[in-house]
């Protein structure tokens, strides 16, 4: 018999919820196939099962909080198969710059999140109901016991239901594992921050140019959409060059100010929370290299293979409402970074374009806003006008064809 323990999730995580199992007692587990998964205070993660054999024992039931290190299941190895190693006491919880926390908004950043649905509490599941009793209990979080049954025998029928939403509009329904963070994290960093917004119109003309040329044969090649965002973000790594105190954090007393741009990204979960990973040496990145790791980073959020990790160390955020068609969104810094970055909404417009002889003209164009959310105590708002000056010119004024 061998025992599982639950790993060090990541650096400064000491503990995790066991949110669901996805074997059963008596189940047969190939190595590496997933077998639970936590939730801790930065992610919810599926875990893969560390041997091969037969789940003999769950000793950490769904719900149950367990420390790094402790026991979570017995397992009946196959032959020739190793056991895990036993696990490394979980490391004191290192007081490095806080990790990226979900920022609002949809796509990121601040979609409200249609409520999730509550299956009807197990306090009356031993009432004999019909399978569309039943049905319409848990799609609209009712606990059968708070229904009077007017069937046979006191049986609850359709019409009884149905009689007890209307006259109970509403529902309380619980927040989830990452909304209550994201709450928490979003509480804070508005009573933390003097938050403050810079909007700037941006023709994006010349990206979509480029973009359309190259939408046909990228999509073949990638599998997915060549969107603006890859383009956002190169400039966005320039600009930064030239205004480094937007890539910074505040310490005690201090700003500190990172040399690497480790760029964190919202993704919504379908509408269900928001999580927001960080990609590590933007600078470093091609456009094809960003556009890839951020179709990576996304799928790996909503499939729910990330570690708190990967929310670690971001140094900027930028999120994407545009997709939706916003005008322009006001989020709310990730602390403890002082700026957050919105691209809203893209859209065709005409334009008062001026030739290089002066003469102005109409003309349509790829039109949007970029609006940055920025800390009051790390810089002023000239220099905040002055960073999406600059990222607006590196966007319109750049050889995009050179990306390629």
């Amino acid at each position: 018999m061998t025992d599982v323990f639950l790993p060090q999730l990541g650096e400064a995580i000491t503990e995790g919820t066991v949110t669901r199992w996805f074997k059963r007692v008596g189940d047969h587990v190939a190595l590496d196939e997933p077998l639970y998964e936590v939730s801790t205070d930065k992610v919810d993660s599926e875990v893969p099962s560390p041997v091969a054999g037969v789940l003999l024992e769950i000793v950490a039931n769904e719900g149950t909080l367990v420390q790094v290190g402790g026991l979570l299941a017995r397992f009946e190895i196959d032959d020739g198969a190793a056991a895990p190693a036993a696990p490394a006491p979980a490391a004191p919880a290192v007081s490095s710059a806080p990790s990226p926390a979900p920022k609002p908004a949809a796509d990121p950043v601040s979609e409200p999140a249609p409520p999730s649905v509550s299956a009807a509490p197990s306090s009356g599941s031993s009432r004999l109901l019909s399978p569309v009793v039943r049905a319409l209990l848990a799609d609209n979080g009712v606990d059968p016991a708070r229904v009077t049954g007017t069937g046979v025998g006191g049986r609850i029928t359709r019409a009884d239901v149905e009689n007890f939403l209307r006259d109970n509009p509403g529902r309380a329904e619980q927040f989830n594992s990452i909304r209550r963070s994201t709450g928490r994290h979003m509480v804070s960093s508005k009573s933390t921050s003097p938050h403050v917004l810079t909007a700037m119109e941006v023709d994006f003309e010349g990206v979509e140019v480029v973009r359309q040329a190259r939408r046909a044969a990228w999509r073949e090649s990638e599998g997915y959409s060549l969107t603006y965002l890859p383009f956002i973000v190169r400039a966005l790594v320039e600009a930064l060059v030239d205004f480094p105190r937007i890539n910074a954090s505040v310490g005690d007393g201090e700003l500190i100010v990172h040399g690497d741009v480790n760029l964190a990204v919202a993704v919504d979960l379908d509408f269900e929370g928001l999580l927001a990973p960080v990609i590590r040496g933007v600078e470093d990145m091609s456009l094809a290299e960003v556009a890839r790791a951020i179709v990576d980073m996304a799928g790996r959020a909503r499939s729910k293979k990330l570690v708190p990790d990967d929310l670690a160390g971001g140094t900027f955020t930028i999120t994407n409402p545009g997709q939706y068609g916003t005008m322009f969104q006001f989020p709310i810094i990730n602390q403890p970074q002082v700026a957050i970055l919105s691209t809203d909404g893209i859209s065709r417009r005409p334009v008062v374009v001026v030739d290089d002889d002066g003469v102005e003209s109409v003309a349509i164009h790829s039109v949007g806003v970029l609006a940055l959310a920025w800390d009051h105590r790390a810089f002023d708002g000239a220099y905040a006008a002055a960073f999406l000056a600059r990222l607006r010119e590196v966007i319109q004024t750049r050889n995009w064809e050179s990306e390629f």
